[in-house]
């Protein structure tokens, strides 16, 4: 803040929020000073504000958060004051800019985000306890999947598995899909039936003190067609490679060239259609990202996901997923699942 010249910051992204504050209530904003933080929400969360946050300056509003926001702008006659650009509606931009005013309303990027960057020894054990609850959520899961079951019920059932384990939610809501369906790298969990020969594809995660896993994995009913045993390989040696190319220093899109350019030479480069992970953390989606285009330099103990995928329409997808901690000297991927073919195939 001191370097863009900001004498005050509005930070309204939830999760932004929570890492600066501990205050996760659903209404509110936090405002950065130089020496003092301010937490702005209703009457709702008054009491939990003094729980999460009792260090904080707290503001009970009653009207809106902007009034709150000009009286804060008069009592310390702010010049400037940063904002989220990335996490402001345009509604709320005209709102506040105008309840600033005659402050100058600045985007202020990146500045969160890159303290978000690399996580401490208490964040990686939320994600570690994170990645453990999808784990055994997905085991127990797999041993209840029979034929005629479909997509929406296996999901319903591995998001059960998965809060009474400890997680307060899913990551996100689960993709299950079966067969063709599994070709669409985000698909929504419906009512198509599991059936001998079905290929399942399952994207899940679950959310541990606030900290998230994602895991993905491809399931295959009782036998596997020839095409997914080449499929399968040719994707599961991709993130080997991915994964050993982990290590600080590296670039992320060095990352993903690993992934991509074994996938192009065994002849599904156009069959990989998305980037090769993304940062993982209070968000399901979280910076950095690891694609073709995204030259960031990895740093110990940033945490990632490893998901190269090959998928064909109106045939099936295969994506692979394992969450992975950036070390000075490598990679220690945090999930434990196995992924050898054989060991993906339910025979009941």
């Amino acid at each position: 803040m001191a370097k863009a010249g900001l004498p005050a910051y509005v930070v309204s992204h939830p999760a932004d929020q929570y890492y600066l504050t501990g205050f996760d209530g659903e209404d509110g904003v936090a405002v950065i000073t130089r020496d003092r933080v301010y937490l702005i929400t209703d009457g709702r969360f008054d009491e939990q504000a003094d729980h999460e946050a009792p260090w904080a300056r707290k503001i009970i509003r009653r009207k809106g958060i902007a009034e709150e926001l000009t009286r804060l702008r008069r009592r310390h006659r702010w010049r400037k004051v940063g904002f989220q650009a990335e996490h402001l509606s345009v509604a709320q931009w005209r709102t506040f800019r105008k309840a600033l005013r005659p402050a100058r309303f600045v985007q202020a990027r990146r500045i969160v985000r890159d303290l978000r960057l690399c996580k401490d020894e208490q964040e990686i054990a939320a994600i570690r306890r994170a990645v453990q609850v999808a784990e055994d959520a997905f085991r127990a899961t797999v041993r209840q999947v029979r034929i005629g079951m479909t997509e929406r019920q296996v999901a319903a059932r591995l998001e059960y598995e998965m809060r009474r384990r400890g997680a307060s939610a899913p990551s996100f809501e689960p993709i299950v899909a079966e067969g063709p369906r599994s070709s669409l790298p985000h698909a929504r969990a419906g009512d198509r039936r599991i059936r001998e020969g079905s290929v399942l594809l399952i994207d899940w995660g679950a959310t541990v003190g606030h900290y998230r896993s994602d895991l993905t994995r491809v399931l295959f009913v009782r036998k596997i067609h020839p095409r997914f045993r080449r499929i399968y390989a040719a994707v599961l040696e991709a993130q080997r490679r991915a994964v050993a190319a982990v290590r600080a220093g590296t670039t992320t899109a060095a990352v993903d060239r690993a992934a991509r350019s074994y996938l192009r030479s065994v002849g599904y480069g156009r069959q990989f259609t998305h980037s090769t992970g993304h940062g993982l953390g209070l968000d399901i989606h979280e910076a950095p990202g690891l694609g073709r285009r995204m030259p960031t330099p990895l740093q110990a103990n940033m945490v990632v996901t490893i998901e190269p995928g090959v998928y064909e329409p109106g045939v099936g997808g295969v994506r692979i997923e394992d969450d992975v901690r950036v070390t000075a000297d490598g990679a220690e991927v945090l999930s434990t699942l196995g992924k050898d073919l054989e060991d993906m195939v339910i025979r009941g």
